[in-house]
């Protein structure tokens, strides 16, 4: 698979590591930084990774922050990406098999090394699991394209079910 990688000047060395992990499993992955020192906001970087990600340039996207929520909220932003923050492992195989999530992120400081690269592998792993699930993504895409108002969520909800 084609990976992208990106996180702000926190989670460096954090990043470094999910990078590694992924390739060591065998993934392509193209690193845009930043180096150590080296000042990115995070708004860009996760904006920038949603981009290249939702637009079927890479198939998924690792991306760090402080503690990995500002840069996911940056990346689900763009239409198409669905970025989770991951702390654990068991969150990043679920968040791929039920919300065919495209790019994981992490927290670098909430995590360390050896439960990023837990997290990369769980994540980098999975596989959509279709079925009730893929009827639920297909609801977060009608999101993104705007096509799915307040009233239509409603009447899909439990409510109009019962």
């Amino acid at each position: 698979m084609r990976i992208v990688a990106h996180s702000d000047h926190a989670a460096v060395a954090i990043r470094l590591e999910m990078i590694e992990q992924a390739r060591e499993m065998g993934h392509q992955v193209d690193d845009l930084g930043p180096a150590e020192g080296e000042r990115v906001d995070y708004p860009y970087a996760g904006a920038l990774v949603g981009h290249k990600v939702a637009s079927g340039e890479y198939d998924l996207g690792l991306l760090a922050c402080g503690t990995g929520v500002g840069i996911s909220m940056a990346a689900n932003k763009v239409p198409g990406a669905r970025a989770v923050v991951c702390s654990e492992p068991y969150t990043a195989r679920l968040s791929r098999e039920h919300n065919a999530s495209n790019i994981v992120s992490v927290g670098a400081r909430v995590v360390g090394p050896g439960e990023a690269r837990m997290i990369v592998e769980a994540f980098l792993a999975a596989e959509p699991a279709g079925g009730r699930h893929a009827e639920r993504v297909e609801m977060l895409k009608a999101l993104d394209d705007q096509q799915l108002d307040l009233q239509i969520l409603r009447a899909m909800g439990p409510a109009a079910q019962s």
